[in-house]
């Protein structure tokens, strides 16, 4: 998508960018699904966070689909692009600028600051609660405050999407979400916080 002839080179990849898109899609009914799943048990602990957060999930995954919709647009006219034999000057080159930012501006910056709020609210109820261990919510917190950075200096045009400096700004993040993940399928929360937290209802 990146290069100058990217009509051309979406259309010769079709099967790799509708694939792309099918695991956007994946994602975003997985982020869904997993604010939804972890609401019951952290709305005990703090009902405005976890409904904060689960809000900004379901936003974040709404915009993954918008984001695979613009995939799947691309790829048709991409082909529409080829079949009329590659026009240099046409109203193809507009549309496919118009779709390509807007995947951006959905992915690269909507889906990413909604994924960043979300995360950042429960990076704190995770640190407040010790639900999970400081040491790892505190690496969250600092993590996701980079993330949210690059999506805003994106949205404001300072770096460009998908751009070195917003992949470095969003590296922290991935061990990171990675460990928790782990840490969570291994381990759960904290038992004894469970235990001794008086959960408000």
């Amino acid at each position: 998508m990146n290069a100058a002839n990217y009509l051309v080179s979406v259309s010769a990849n079709a099967n790799l960018v509708t694939t792309g898109a099918l695991l956007v899609f994946v994602g975003g009914a997985a982020v869904i699904g997993i604010a939804i799943s972890l609401y019951p048990v952290l709305r005990q602990y703090s009902e405005g966070l976890a409904l904060g957060a689960v809000s900004f999930r379901t936003v974040e995954g709404i915009l993954d689909v918008i984001g695979m919709i613009a995939l799947l647009l691309l790829v048709t006219l991409s082909q529409q692009f080829v079949n009329a034999g590659s026009p240099d000057s046409s109203y193809f080159q507009t549309l496919g600028v118009l779709i390509v930012s807007g995947y951006h501006w959905a992915v690269n910056v909507g889906s990413l600051l909604a994924f960043s709020i979300g995360a950042f609210l429960y990076y704190v109820l995770f640190y407040r609660t010790k639900l999970v261990p400081r040491w790892l919510s505190g690496w969250g917190l600092v993590a996701i405050v980079l993330t949210m950075l690059s999506a805003l200096l994106t949205m404001f045009g300072l770096v460009g999407p998908f751009s070195t400096e917003q992949i470095i700004l969003n590296l922290p993040i991935l061990p990171q979400e990675l460990v928790l993940a782990v840490w969570l399928i291994v381990k759960g929360f904290n038992p004894p916080v469970i235990a001794s937290i008086s959960p408000r209802v």
